[in-house]
């Protein structure tokens, strides 16, 4: 059952998804904190069943909320949003190539009246069990986007989709990993616990200093370790690596913010 906010915390909502309208193109990382946020793919119907089927064979790091079919552009877990205007920054993809960045995808919609909608658990919602548990995020204290990784792990390709696996990244204190682990993995729609902990060579990680999408990590210090999340910001390397015709996205770090308390999807 959805578990919708109320009050002062719902209005924190509806005004991230107003500043995004206003054109505000912020990453949305501590923005009103304890609502869930989500990542967006849309794409032609006639790629939509390969979409839902890459997320059924790849749920790490592709947790489905809602599927909006048919040009819709209002979630349900957001009423009266508009899907075209409430994230504060797009990106248009043609044949597998990023073309345009806008701040809004009214235009873009319209190219395609057919577009079905994914939005994608995000991991910035276990971010507030993190600052509750008061174990610091570098990004956030930083006024930064999370630094995100295309890794060297292949997904399990779903019909014409297939791309490697794209992790987020957050230096934890070593003697708070465990909690960590602990209240992400508590929240296993929005990606759950981390997917990799320490040396990201592991993963294939080309420049830990030079992240594809994202900010660059500030140095790691004394006593932290880095920790690796799936990530929603994978589909847009299958995006690449498909050379899908058409796909609207949010930017990497940009998200919807819902009307949804973070404990709807907890465990």
């Amino acid at each position: 059952m959805m578990i919708f906010a109320e009050n002062e915390l719902l209005e924190s909502g509806r005004e991230a998804r107003a500043k995004a309208r206003a054109g505000d193109s912020a990453p949305t990382t501590g923005v009103a904190e304890g609502l869930v946020q989500a990542n967006m793919i849309s794409v032609p119907r006639d790629w939509a069943w390969d979409v839902l089927l890459y997320a059924q064979r790849n749920p790490k790091p592709v947790p489905v909320l809602e599927v909006i079919e048919d040009g819709g552009w209002e979630s349900t877990l957001a009423p009266g949003s508009d899907l075209r205007t409430d994230i504060p920054q797009y990106r248009i993809w043609r044949d597998g190539e990023l073309t345009e960045e806008p701040i809004d995808a009214v235009e873009a919609w319209a190219e395609h009246p057919d577009l079905v909608t994914f939005l994608i658990g995000c991991s910035f919602t276990f971010e507030a069990g993190l600052n509750q548990a008061q174990i610091e995020i570098p990004h956030q204290t930083a006024c930064r986007n999370v630094a995100m990784y295309r890794t060297g792990v292949d997904c399990v390709p779903a019909g014409r989709l297939r791309g490697k696996l794209v992790v987020s990244m957050r230096p934890i204190a070593c003697d708070r990993v465990a909690d960590a682990v602990r209240i992400s993995g508590s929240y296993p729609s929005v990606h759950g616990a981390p997917v990799h902990i320490g040396d990201p060579d592991a993963l294939g990680i080309r420049d830990f200093y030079a992240p594809e999408y994202g900010d660059a990590p500030l140095a790691l210090r004394e006593g932290q370790v880095p920790v690796f999340w799936a990530c929603g910001v994978t589909p847009q390397a299958a995006i690449v690596d498909s050379k899908v015709p058409f796909a609207i996205t949010h930017a990497p770090g940009c998200m919807f913010v819902t009307d949804l308390l973070n404990e709807t999807y907890a465990v």
